[in-house]
């Protein structure tokens, strides 16, 4: 099985009147795990679809190892896809359902048997061979559309929020093994998911879509500490990160009528801004921005605590330090280094 590399230029898609994807380029390297992630209706699971030939772009190309695939129907594409419902075959068992797309290929007969058997050792389901889908459980399911999409050792792997079905401990368990499964079979995957722990935790690199677009590229980690629009900031993350709109007075702020000296800011001039700061790095101190405390809650090891800065909310995560009670009137410090910065007009950082 061989990683192939796969590109996306300009594509567009439109369904009537509403743009769903609104020009989308895309490159992703042989042997990535490549993450799709945003919010529903953003465009992740239309970009998949056209991957996949399933729908067709209005305008763009799709190529898949340098080869234009894109009039392609999808049994020439050399893909195999994993969807969120799993579809398999409820009549038939488990050894047949993972041979049926060599069978619809016209594979040799004495070839398939050994290529289930090998797919089913991958994913750990050899014992449930002669089992309906109906017998078996989600995660089980789950198993078997993968051990579908191994058998033929497509140049590409597309996964449809293949685990949103699966409860809180299984998913994190298969997400492991679906890691482990991508790096052992050396395979490109292109992964659809609006779950961001998923994709932090899987990708080596990610796209995240808003409204047919894409406006961010990275790997985890870039797109984590440095998202390139408020709309990403306010996205990514759990909590997200905080939003407060501010002026910007030549290294001095001005949120909600306090004026706050941050010199590291004065290079940026006099504009209006928005100031994104995470959970984590609000500080309660003896001077800063005035807040009130509407909420407190412990959530296993961490405390997080609501405090309204004028009619804006903002979530701090506190460590082991003093916890304060609700209602209480605190004030809250900023470390400039901590702070992103983006444009009010545009969204884009700054």
């Amino acid at each position: 099985m061989s990683a192939a590399s796969l590109a996306l230029r300009g594509i567009i898609k439109r369904h009537g009147a509403v743009t769903a994807l609104a020009g989308i380029d895309l490159e992703v390297a042989p042997g990535e795990f490549f993450s799709l992630l945003g919010p529903s209706g953003s465009g992740k699971t239309t970009t998949l679809r056209i991957v996949a030939g399933l729908e067709h772009a209005d305008a763009g190309t799709v190529l898949l190892d340098g080869r234009d695939v894109t009039a392609h129907e999808p049994g020439a594409r050399d893909v195999a896809m994993v969807f969120q419902s799993y579809a398999l075959y409820p009549h038939m068992t488990v050894r047949e359902n993972i041979a049926f797309p060599l069978r619809m290929g016209g594979a040799p007969a004495g070839g398939i048997d050994p290529a289930v058997r090998e797919a089913a050792a991958r994913v750990r389901i050899e014992h449930l061979l002669e089992r309906k889908p109906g017998q078996l459980s989600g995660g089980q399911q789950q198993r078997v559309a993968l051990a579908r999409a191994i058998v033929r050792k497509p140049a590409l792997f597309l996964l449809d929020e293949p685990l949103s079905n699966l409860d809180a401990k299984l998913r994190v368990e298969t997400r492991v093994e679906l890691k482990r499964l991508q790096r052992a079979l050396n395979v490109t995957a292109l992964y659809v998911t609006h779950d961001q722990e998923e994709a932090l935790s899987l990708s080596d690199r990610m796209a995240v879509f808003m409204d047919g677009r894409i406006v961010q590229v990275g790997t985890p980690e870039e797109v984590f500490s440095r998202p390139a629009t408020v709309e990403v900031a306010g996205f990514l993350g759990n909590p997200p990160m905080n939003l407060l709109p501010a002026r910007l007075e030549h290294g001095r702020a001005l949120v909600e009528g306090t004026t706050l000296d941050l010199p590291a800011l004065a290079a940026l001039g006099a504009r209006d801004v928005t100031l994104g700061i995470r959970p984590s790095a609000v500080r309660i101190a003896a001077a800063g921005l005035p807040a009130t405390v509407t909420m407190c809650e412990a959530l296993g090891e961490d405390f997080y605590a609501d405090l309204m800065v004028g009619e804006h909310l903002v979530r701090a995560k506190l460590g082991n330090g003093p916890r304060p009670a609700e209602r209480a009137q605190v004030c809250l410090a900023l470390d400039a280094g901590a702070l992103h910065v983006f444009d009010r007009q545009t969204g884009t950082r700054l």
